[in-house]
């Protein structure tokens, strides 16, 4: 989806596989939207309407763009119905939903610390 410029540090390490498990774990859920998207869906699966409503501050396109990345990464799918209107419900996959324990740590250390952030 998005372009890396070849001469940037993170695109050598790449090249070089000098990732790190956490820097592949933040580059796939980390980020303004994805976190609140994941923590949307892992009780249930959302609609599209549901998603926005949930996330009042996304705009349209960054919420479309976000929810493009975890489909393509496989983390979250999408089913549409069909119907006049459209339907289409997001939901955690099966590989995405081995994400919830790593998520529920996150909300953990970060419902503990919050204090000290502030």
């Amino acid at each position: 989806m998005k372009t890396r410029k070849t001469t940037s540090t993170n695109y050598e390490n790449e090249v070089k596989n000098l990732y790190c498990p956490v820097t592949l774990t933040l580059q796939k859920i980390g980020g303004r939207w994805k976190p609140l998207v994941l923590y949307q869906l892992i009780e249930d699966k959302k609609r599209y309407s549901e998603l926005k409503k949930g996330i009042p501050n996304i705009t349209e396109k960054m919420l479309i763009e976000t929810l493009k990345e975890l489909e393509q990464d496989k983390i979250i799918t999408r089913k549409a119905f069909p119907v006049v209107p459209p339907r289409v419900e997001y939901s955690l996959s099966a590989f995405g939903k081995t994400l919830c324990p790593v998520l529920d740590a996150m909300a953990k250390w970060g419902a503990s610390n919050q204090r000290r952030f502030k």
